[in-house]
């Protein structure tokens, strides 16, 4: 018996809510056969989720699903995979486009639909979309969610700035809507803050052809780990402006705690990996948008380890690491980014240095950089 194709699934998520609309009209539009499936969770406060389905020509059906533990993102990965499947069983729907809600991430609905939908389904490529002239607005803010009234449940702590991060960078391909309040440095902007991914018109053919390109979520995760990261190299045009700051000595974590405030806002976007040299082995993440500040610790540095245990390090990681390997210190190393217009990359540059050991508090050793103050410890016991 011949084995039935799985049904390509394309998730197209972002908070420029017109945008994703656009996007996702046009691949309906364009790709025959397709089918759009929405979870609204503008109702959660109620209680209950919105499941729309519609094609071209309009809304197909409709239902709602209750929350689970007061949760709508939790309601949505319980009911995403089977409404999927039961389109793919219908074998009339050539693709299905997931559109997810303002503030849902695209990350975890991508692993939810490879772990659990690989019988019926393939998950053939993830889009946020994007207007131009909104992308510093939204990067920018550091309001919460709740504030905004996009949180997903309440206990949402997420910021507008930090969700709209990770939803454009997370995505391999942008749909670009043509704006007419959008400048050159607003999409030198968007080309900055995430160079490596692929730009098309939303409602496009190129766009279309996307949506089939393929996606591998293993690789989009380990693209974000702070520990191998793909992050942006120096550039500068139209104004903006972003600044790679790379070293190979440790932080007093006293002197950079108390410069936290000035270097969070001195940049729209900002994020990398860290060494403190209180926590000679714990590989640290900086992730800094609209002025909100997330430190937390990803686990050990690989020089850390014993070599025993370098086998279950995934490859991605160990080639990461090779690119900042050290004799002395391993991949243990500073490697910070900071993206916006305006940028002032020397007082960045500066700021930065002062926080690093001086050549007599290096000279110590790593037994007295363990006795440094530990000003980190509330925030990294926050997270």
């Amino acid at each position: 018996m011949e084995r039935q194709a799985r049904l390509p699934v394309v998730i197209v998520g972002g908070l420029h809510s017109a945008a994703r609309k656009e996007a996702v009209d046009g691949l309906l539009r364009t790709v025959p056969g397709s089918a759009a499936l929405h979870h609204d969770l503008s109702a959660a406060a109620d209680g209950t989720v919105l499941r729309l389905v519609r094609d071209a020509s309009g809304e197909l059906s409709r239902g709602v699903t209750p929350l689970i533990n007061d949760c709508a993102c939790c309601a949505l990965r319980e009911d995403l995979v089977p409404e999927l499947e039961r389109l793919a069983g219908s074998g009339l729907t050539r693709l299905a486009v997931v559109e997810l809600w303002d503030s849902v991430e695209p990350k975890a609905m991508a692993e939810v639909i490879a772990a659990h939908g690989a019988g019926a389904l393939e998950l053939t490529n993830v889009i946020t979309a994007v207007d131009p002239a909104l992308v510093l607005p939204c990067i920018g803010n550091g309001d919460d969610l709740a504030e905004a009234g996009l949180a997903a449940a309440a206990t949402d702590q997420r910021t507008v700035g930090d969700t709209w991060a990770r939803q454009l960078e997370y995505a391999p391909v942008l749909a670009v809507v043509d704006s007419d309040q959008a400048d050159d440095e607003d999409r030198a902007l968007l080309t900055q803050l995430h160079p490596t991914a692929r730009q098309a018109p939303a409602g496009s053919a190129e766009l279309a052809q996307l949506a089939f390109a393929g996606f591998d979520v293993e690789a989009a995760a380990a693209a974000q780990h702070p520990a191998c990261a793909l992050l942006p190299q120096d550039a500068d045009e139209a104004g903006v402006a972003t600044f790679v700051w790379h070293r190979a000595r440790p932080f007093h974590p006293e002197r950079l705690y108390q410069a936290l405030e000035d270097l969070c806002c001195a940049a729209a976007r900002s994020r990398g990996r860290f060494w403190l040299a209180d926590r000679p082995d714990t590989l640290l993440a900086w992730d800094c948008a609209g002025g909100a500040l997330c430190v937390e610790s990803t686990g050990p540095w690989l020089a850390a380890l014993p070599d025993a245990a370098w086998e279950m390090v995934p490859p991605v990681r160990r080639a990461a690491a090779a690119l900042d390997w050290h004799d002395e210190h391993g991949d243990r190393c500073q490697h910070l980014v900071f993206t916006s217009p305006g940028l002032d990359r020397d007082n960045i540059e500066q700021l930065l240095d002062s926080c690093l050991l001086t050549d007599t508090e290096y000279a110590a050793g790593p037994e007295v950089w363990k006795r440094l103050p530990r000003a980190f410890d509330a925030l990294l016991d926050a997270a």
